[in-house]
């Protein structure tokens, strides 16, 4: 477990005791100083005539993370003031972090687009779902057309972002998990070079591949405790009730082998028809791994749900002969060594949550960091990309965080994703 915040090791030095490798904590708004992070080791002189340009009388230093002894008190002297800072304005430091608050901004910016385009299509499952049996035709077509857009929207640009969304967007639990499978999906086929016509077609398998499950009892379907044999039968028999459902919607033969084969492994440990490797179709096999994946990240009891990068190295180390191998190290490579939902400590010790990954640059996701001088509403998106100088050093599970940081960063109670519209790269809450 990780310690509570605690500040009894910490110490004050005054700011011409500033040296390099010192482990510093700066007391002030984030908007008042112009580092990326308010808790720091110094790395330059510069950094250090910056420090003392900030008007600070004393600095809170840590010892136990400090590479070198703070400079020593001069007595009997005079100690000198600083020499005059520059400007805010002329200050090449300040200009970085102003810099840095632009692209804040326009970060939130494309959050409250995301949320907005995740609350739509959230709302078409939702009405798709409703309509099933009272308007087929409509519910088909309604599908078809949200695949269509969305496959649209990921397509407009070479790399894809998957994101996490915020708990408050949306709201409607029961849907997420086809909006999270038909996400990941499309965008393993995207990176598995398939077409756009087989990627619709993907989206609209994903978006019906647990249809069946309207005929499931809601008390079998969230059930928290394990199912009995019966139940699990019952369960199994939502794939037949698809494939009933799906003929009177006139579903298409790839549509209705993804449906039909979202649950059977390539090493033939499936259900219903024990199918291998190549008799399951591409489009099912890549849909087979990613609901495995939310599965695991997503269960009916949320006391047992995995992180989403112990998700994927489960997969890989206990399940692997389940799916296909080259969509399996494709999918692992897009979701990033670290997904969207962990929970990481930066090498600077900075806790934070990753909100986004890009399938072209797995170890640079973006991170919301805690930093207690940033109100929680306000918090730092860091894009590891753009600060070379820190990177993910481990992982935690959200139960190891004290409770002030795990109030700041809200680990998410569902893991639920989507990607950025307007560019094709993810943006979330």
């Amino acid at each position: 477990m990780l310690e509570r915040e605690d500040h009894s090791n910490d110490h004050y030095i005054t700011p011409q005791q500033l040296c390099i490798g010192l482990h510093i904590h700066l007391d002030l708004s984030w908007m008042d100083h112009p580092f990326t992070f308010s808790s720091f080791k110094i790395k330059s002189l510069d950094q250090i005539a910056t420090i003392q340009s900030l008007g600070l009388e004393r600095i809170r230093y840590s010892p136990s993370k400090s590479e070198a002894d703070p400079l020593a008190v001069p007595t009997g002297e005079i100690s000198q003031p600083p020499p005059p800072a520059l400007s805010k304005e002329d200050d090449p430091a300040y200009q970085v972090k102003r810099e840095r608050i632009q692209r804040l901004a326009a970060q939130r910016a494309k959050v409250n687009a995301c949320e907005r385009e995740f609350q739509s299509a959230t709302k078409a499952i939702k009405t798709i779902t409703q309509n099933l049996f009272a308007r087929p035709k409509e519910s088909y077509e309604a599908a078809r057309g949200l695949a269509e857009t969305m496959v649209a929207s990921m397509l407009t640009d070479a790399d894809v972002a998957i994101t996490l969304m915020s708990d408050k967007a949306g709201n409607e639990d029961v849907y997420y998990h086809s909006l999270n499978v038909t996400v990941l999906a499309m965008m393993l086929a995207k990176e598995l070079k398939a077409p756009a016509e087989a990627i619709k077609s993907l989206g609209v398998g994903a978006l019906f591949h647990d249809i069946g499950k309207v005929e499931i009892p809601d008390k079998v379907l969230r059930k928290i405790d394990p199912l009995s044999h019966a139940e699990q039968q019952l369960m199994q028999q939502h794939v037949v009730y698809g494939l009933e459902i799906g003929k009177k919607l006139e579903l298409t033969g790839e549509v209705m082998a993804i449906v039909a084969q979202h649950h059977e492994h390539a090493d033939g440990s499936g259900y219903p028809r024990g199918l291998q490797g190549n008799q399951i179709s591409l489009l099912a096999r890549i849909v087979t791994i990613v609901n495995a994946y939310d599965n695991l990240c997503n269960p009916p009891n949320p006391a047992k749900a995995m992180t989403p990068h112990e998700a994927l190295s489960v997969m890989y180390a206990q399940q692997r002969a389940h799916f296909d191998a080259n969509a399996l190290s494709v999918f692992i490579r897009c979701m990033g060594v670290y997904p969207p939902g962990s929970i990481v400590v930066l090498s600077n010790e900075t806790i934070g949550m990753v909100v986004s990954v890009n399938s072209t640059r797995p170890l640079k996701p973006t991170v919301l960091v805690y930093d207690p001088a940033v109100p929680k509403e306000e918090a730092i998106l860091v894009d590891l990309e753009q600060e070379q100088e820190v990177a993910i050093a481990r992982t935690l599970k959200p139960q190891q965080l004290p409770r002030p940081i795990f109030e700041y960063l809200s680990p998410r109670r569902r893991v639920t994703y989507y990607f950025d519209a307007e560019s094709g790269g993810g943006v979330g809450g």
